[in-house]
């Protein structure tokens, strides 16, 4: 199933400072799928109109919601109080994912 994930993170003072220290971290918990919960397809940063970072976002493979959650809230941002809240949305089964090169291997 594919999802897409979508992390608005705190507006709070300090928290880029945050998301900066954790950024390794989360690239590292992003390029190995959670250790192998999920595939994630892309994703990028979410920026507000003055080019502020405000999120992240995923297209991910997983099993189900559950597991999609499970790979969203393991992540060292949403572990960290840098995520305010996860959005999963189940996409369609005709979802073409073959048109996206993936960002991690999954088996």
């Amino acid at each position: 199933m594919y999802f897409l994930m979508i992390c608005p993170h705190h507006a709070d003072e300090g928290i880029a400072a945050l998301r900066d220290q954790l950024r390794p971290q989360h690239r590292a918990w992003v390029a190995s799928g959670g250790n192998g919960l999920a595939r994630v397809l892309t994703g990028s940063a979410l920026w507000n109109d003055t080019g502020d970072s405000i999120g992240n976002f995923g297209i991910i493979e997983a099993a189900d919601e559950a597991t999609a959650r499970a790979f969203a809230m393991g992540d060292p941002f949403a572990k960290g109080g840098v995520v305010a809240n996860v959005g999963l949305t189940r996409l369609a089964d005709t979802f073409q994912a073959a048109r996206i090169q993936p960002l991690t291997t999954w088996p």
